[in-house]
């Protein structure tokens, strides 16, 4: 026989139980008050290293490299070299300890790159880098003026001062290359390897010193090879270019942070790199970096890109409002641009 609603009381309801238990869910985390600071120099398979410093005092521990696993209290929260971060649990040190990482410092920069200019998802390469050593060999492999304008985008969005560094060249002279980048007034290093040992190591020394400095360059430039000649404890695997395609063999499979001989600043090696994807790049923010220019927008049409006829730059040029070296830098900047927009390469 059927019953009716009304025949149920409250002693026939039956609650399924939860399977996570029933005890209440808090919002609250704990504080972590015993957490201690630390650098993250490397990441491998889901594991951070992280260097912790000595502590203050005659007894404190000294410094010491940990290896961590992200909370689950951080979520998604993505960590890169160069982070700085909290540790709690096993921070002795000890090879077999492991540390979790409950707390990510603010950033103080940023490098990202995407896929192509059409991903919206953008890759953090690395964090809190203060200089971006875009390397290219002179010769073998030839290089990629494309690619080095890309980098320094990248650079300028970051808020990253840039070093552009030649290899090879022993193998050609750097002087047409140099001249073709006077204009955007990047500094630049020459190096160089032959019978009295690695020439220009010593000037890249000096712009490296107190600084922490991520080495961005397709496979095969020589920039494993300055790695180990400016940290020379680094050991990083050296590759040889193909001798048909003219690329270079991937020899470095993830970033990794090397202390400078002395203490005197930071190396962030990198992957190589075939293609840099700048669709995070706001193209205003390149335009900023030209306040000579800048102000000549303000003539320019709606929607302009600023490299199209009715660009109002031109006439802002012409006039001399730019100052003297005013064609030179529109050029710049509308290299810069294409770069962006992806119509140079």
């Amino acid at each position: 026989m059927s019953r009716k609603a009304s025949d149920y009381d409250e002693s026939d309801v039956r609650v399924r139980p939860s399977r996570r238990g029933s005890r209440p869910r808090s919002k609250d985390r704990p504080a972590h008050e015993d957490a201690v600071s630390g650098f993250v120099i490397a990441v491998d398979r889901g594991r951070y290293h992280v260097l912790v410093p000595r502590g203050p005092g005659r007894k404190a521990a000294p410094e010491r490299l940990v290896t961590a696993m992200k909370a689950r209290e951080l979520g998604r929260k993505g960590i890169v070299v160069g982070d700085d971060v909290e540790l709690v649990g096993d921070t002795s040190g000890n090879p077999d300890g492991l540390a979790r990482i409950v707390r990510l410092t603010p950033r103080r920069s940023v490098l990202r790159r995407s896929a192509d200019d059409t991903d919206p998802v953008e890759r953090v390469i690395v964090a809190n880098a203060d200089q971006l050593v875009i390397v290219s060999a002179l010769a073998n492999p030839e290089p990629r003026p494309r690619l080095i304008d890309r980098c320094l985008v990248a650079a300028y969005d970051a808020g990253l001062d840039p070093l552009l560094v030649l290899t090879k060249a022993d193998l050609k002279d750097p002087a047409a290359f140099l001249g073709s980048y006077a204009p955007l007034n990047v500094p630049a290093v020459v190096t160089s390897t032959g019978e009295s040992g690695f020439d220009g190591l010593e000037a890249l020394t000096e712009r490296l010193a107190g600084r922490v400095s991520v080495l961005v360059g397709h496979s095969g430039v020589g920039k494993s090879t300055l790695v180990n000649g400016l940290v020379p404890d680094a050991h990083r695997a050296t590759g040889i270019v193909n001798d048909v395609t003219g690329r270079g063999r991937h020899t470095s499979s993830s970033a990794v942070a090397l202390r400078l001989p002395g203490d005197e600043g930071w190396v962030i090696d990198t992957p190589g790199v075939r293609s840099f994807g700048l669709a995070h790049v706001d193209l205003g923010r390149i335009i900023q970096l030209f306040p000579d220019l800048e102000a000549g927008t303000s003539q320019c049409p709606r929607g302009c890109s600023h490299d199209e006829e009715e660009c109002g730059l031109d006439e802002w040029v012409a006039s001399g409002q730019a100052g003297p070296a005013g064609a030179s830098r529109l050029e710049s900047l509308r290299r810069l641009l294409r770069a962006r927009s992806g119509e140079a390469d």
